[in-house]
């Protein structure tokens, strides 16, 4: 077969198992790690590889699995009897083009790289099978390769019909593998069950390939933790450490300074710039931005987040859908929710909440108040205890408060209302109609003390 026929590339993606060790009723590749699915991370994978089709062997959890990728170009195929490995990838045989490169991946090992994996099909695009194997110290529980007096792949044994020689060799066997596809579709026709397991296993094919001559190559990861894969609750945790490990360096790598590397946590994409700081026990999810000069402080939680260069954000915030500008100082103790926009130069202080709003330039809202659906002028200072009251029980309505307007402590701003420029609310007011521009509007009763009052006692 020419290099040039075989550059179709077909991926298969096992991920039929069931996971008992998981003690779930979720399927095991819909547990996550580092926010996503580990069939999420496969399908990412295959996806970044350029496949020209992807077939996912589906089983467990029946239609669970492909309802969950309704994003996805997938061709879901259903293993309604699972009877081995071999059997799982037969059932992609007739989607499978002739003239192709076939790879066969696993939906429980999320972290092959796509570097590794590359080598594997460009071997494969030789004529020949390739084969992922690597050496370990503590091979148990693998598939041991043997090699003869050259070196070269004779078979592979699963552990239950190993010998206790066999069972001494520490090279072992990944499952990923690489072939043409006519070439994978002829050895898989002849596979057999004869072993322990009473299984068709795919590793058979390697014993076929050698003795029709079309030989082994093998090639190995870089990184151990790429070829580890999840079958339990104790390795999904472990895998989740190796990830977020990685993730760390990478930043490290970036430039950015994180107070103790392990502990941060990336559910999703984080993109900074230079001279960013990251303190302990953050959490990003979705896709989060930090420009140039960020600085984030300890035990914040941020999700679809960007920010602009220069912005501090103090201790145990939480940001939801937000974008928010530059040299602005947050927190500590602030939630930022979603379709909240902060201008450049806001300070939002301690036990703040934000919501549905647009804050301009310069504007200080430093102390226990909530503000939702409002727009907020240009170096506009918010008191203590402001409240913007947009709901009515039915319906939201929204609250303007103009440029350079002072709001008192301890205010009801009570939808739909506007607060002119320049305009002053007395502390303690609920205002209920639109404050003029530059004029002072309150609204308090009278004061007034009652003589020979006494207080309520218990009886």
């Amino acid at each position: 077969m020419s290099a040039k026929k075989q550059q179709r590339l077909e991926v298969v993606i096992l991920a039929a198992g069931k996971g008992t060790r998981m003690r779930s009723s979720l399927p095991k590749v819909l547990h996550e790690i580092g926010g996503k699915s580990l069939l999420g991370h496969v399908l990412d994978t295959a996806v970044g590889m350029g496949a020209d089709a992807i077939h996912v062997i589906y089983g467990h959890g029946g239609e669970t699995v492909p309802e969950s990728f309704p994003d996805h170009k997938v061709d879901w195929i259903l293993q309604a009897e699972q009877n081995g490995t071999g059997h799982a990838v037969q059932q992609a045989v007739p989607h499978i083009k002739k003239e192709a490169t076939v790879l066969v991946l696993y939906g429980d090992v999320p972290l092959i790289k796509n570097h590794t994996l590359q080598g594997l099909v460009d071997k494969a695009r030789t004529g020949k099978l390739s084969l992922l194997t690597a050496v370990l110290a503590d091979p148990a529980g693998y598939g041991r390769i043997v090699r003869d007096s050259n070196q070269k792949i004779l078979r592979i044994v699963e552990k239950k019909d190993a010998s206790q020689e066999e069972l001494q060799l520490n090279e072992i066997n990944t499952g990923f593998l690489a072939a043409p596809s006519e070439l994978l579709k002829k050895w898989l026709a002849k596979l057999e069950n004869k072993n322990a397991q009473g299984e068709f296993y795919l590793t058979d094919i390697i014993a076929m390939a050698v003795e029709d001559g079309t030989g082994v190559i093998s090639a190995q990861p870089e990184n151990e933790w790429e070829i580890m894969g999840v079958n339990s609750k104790i390795d999904l945790a472990a895998l989740e450490r190796y990830l977020q490990n990685h993730i760390a360096r990478g930043l490290l790598e970036q430039g950015v300074t994180l107070r103790d590397p392990f502990r941060i946590d990336v559910r999703g994409k984080l993109t900074v710039a230079q001279d960013v700081i990251i303190d302990v026990n953050t959490l990003f999810e979705g896709n989060v931005t930090l420009a140039e000069g960020v600085i984030i402080g300890p035990n914040c939680v941020l999700k679809d987040v960007e920010i602009g260069s220069g912005t501090i954000v103090l201790a145990n915030c939480v940001f939801d859908h937000a974008v928010i500008g530059k040299d602005c100082r947050i927190g500590p103790f602030s939630r930022i929710r979603p379709e909240a926009k902060l201008a450049n130069d806001v300070h939002i202080g301690n036990f703040v909440e934000i919501k549905k709003s647009d804050v301009a330039d310069g504007s200080k809202i430093n102390h226990l108040s909530y503000v939702g659906d409002t727009t907020v002028g240009k170096k506009v200072n918010i008191g203590a205890g402001t409240i913007t009251c947009n709901y009515d029980g039915a319906n939201k309505h929204r609250t303007v408060i103009g440029d350079n307007a002072f709001i008192g402590s301890d205010t009801q701003l009570v939808a739909p209302v506007t607060v002119e420029a320049g305009a002053t609310i007395g502390a303690g007011t609920t205002l209920t109609r639109d404050a003029p521009a530059g004029e002072l509007t309150l609204s308090r009763s009278k004061q007034k003390s009652i003589s020979g009052w006494e207080r309520p006692k218990k009886k």
